[in-house]
């Protein structure tokens, strides 16, 4: 009981700073908040930020490693008849889907979240890490569950045309500032032509 108590204070401070960052990032601008700011809108001091974040725009990604488990699970879990395009769509669909259903995450969030992705250029380098190291753990399930159809490098190839796909309309849907429904059907549509090219007028 005392560890389910210490692991629950724990997350009750990461949500805290994570909301707080949030807050301040909105409020003053990404470059203007410090990592001292946030901890003080949250009530604990600099260090506790740091044994929960490595870095300030570490609270932008928290969210995402479970994410990333997800989709490696669907890969594994294919059928024996599946086709690697509809395990590939089959991962995004319910990442997607799991996303929206989550109702701890604020929609205002993953709109600030985009708005910063487009404007400031130290975030922009740590999602794409954070996407390359992505496609390399979707690449390798891929190639786990499908060891007769691909090799490392078709692979590659197939997880890096729909990333990149899903995230080039993810990007342009938020410079056109398209509403969330438009912003998740951007990335849909971008999923879907990498991997079954543009549909037939």
């Amino acid at each position: 009981m005392a560890e389910s108590r210490r692991e629950r204070r724990k997350q009750q401070v990461r949500r805290a700073l994570m909301d707080a960052a949030i807050r301040l990032f909105a409020e003053q601008g990404y470059e203007r908040t410090t990592v001292a700011q946030i901890a003080e809108a949250a009530d604990v001091v600099p260090k506790t930020f740091f044994n929960h974040f490595p870095t300030k725009e570490d609270v932008l990604f928290a969210d995402t490693e479970p994410d990333h488990a997800r989709a490696v699970e669907v890969i594994a879990a294919r059928a024996p008849g599946d086709d690697v395009a509809d395990v590939l769509v089959r991962a995004y669909e319910t990442l997607l889907r799991d996303y929206r259903a989550d109702g701890t995450r604020d929609p205002g969030v993953t709109e600030l979240y985009g708005r910063l992705l487009v404007t400031v250029p130290t975030l922009q380098a740590r999602a794409l890490h954070r996407s390359l190291a992505f496609q390399r753990e979707v690449a390798d399930a891929l190639l786990a569950a499908f060891p007769d159809r691909l090799d490392p490098v078709s692979a590659a190839a197939v997880v890096g045309a729909s990333a990149g796909a899903a995230q080039a309309a993810a990007l342009r849907s938020m410079e056109l500032g398209q509403p969330e429904e438009q912003f998740w059907d951007a990335i849909r549509r971008g999923v879907h032509i990498a991997l079954h090219g543009l549909p037939a007028r």
